[in-house]
């Protein structure tokens, strides 16, 4: 039985339990993580192969390992560290390694990723340099790091908790908006640990979102956009020392 979007526990919003009680939804598709998939799918396109035989690629706040499937074929070692057990076990079912761990404090060795993808997470934590600085740090000099995220501004905050959360686009009390996070800040953040990120600008394509409103149905993309004031993509090197 799936824990229903308008019939969630009473729980502080950004609460990480709220996980537990939508665990079904992870690859229910049409369901209340549709958009995370279509998330996936458009942030496995920036990243490129394996440059070497075991390479690792680090997901950050894996969930129930949705980028797994876009990235099987790349010849990375896929570790997703995710809070929830109940995400890590569905990541684990698709060839994800799990590592139980908070982004803050990633359970993971200095420079072992040649990839670090954050997806959808950054929005979510409540000290975002901690967070930066442990992407960065877990990133080999020389290596990728890609990620989406929410704005903070006005425009954002309306989109994805006023208007979404009542469309049913995303989970009741899933986001606290004072976590959200300005693109001119974050690329600062990751520049005082060496990391060069460059942003643009993303969005649901309509026909997908129409048939997702309208009928459920899954299949739709995220594509690029010049605005980054509502979601936006990033892209970064880490610069050797």
């Amino acid at each position: 039985m799936h824990a229903t979007l308008d019939h969630m526990p009473s729980m502080p919003r950004n609460d990480p339990r709220q996980y537990d009680d939508l665990a079904g939804e992870w690859w229910r598709r049409g369901g209340g993580f549709e958009l995370l998939h279509w998330l996936a799918a458009a942030r496995a396109e920036l990243i490129p192969p394996a440059p070497s035989r075991g390479a690792v690629l680090v997901d950050a706040g894996c969930g129930g390992g949705l980028l797994a499937p876009h990235v099987e074929g790349k010849g990375y070692r896929h570790v997703g560290v995710d809070l929830r057990c109940s995400g890590l076990e569905q990541a684990a079912a698709r060839g994800v390694t799990p590592v139980r761990g908070d982004v803050l404090a990633l359970p993971l060795a200095t420079g072992s990723a040649e990839v670090v993808a954050a997806g959808e997470i950054l929005e979510h934590v409540t000290d975002l340099p901690a967070a930066v600085a442990e992407l960065a740090r877990v990133l080999r000099p020389g290596g990728l790091l890609v990620l989406d995220t929410v704005n903070s501004g006005a425009l954002s905050r309306f989109v994805t908790v006023t208007l979404g959360e009542w469309l049913g686009l995303a989970p009741r009390g899933l986001h606290d908006p004072a976590l959200f996070v300005d693109p001119r800040r974050l690329t600062a953040e990751f520049a005082t640990h060496g990391v060069r990120l460059e942003v643009r600008g993303a969005r649901p394509s309509v026909p997908g979102m129409c048939r997702w409103l309208a009928l459920r149905r899954a299949g739709g993309r995220i594509v690029p956009t010049r605005s980054t004031a509502v979601l936006y993509q990033g892209r970064g090197r880490k610069e050797d020392p």
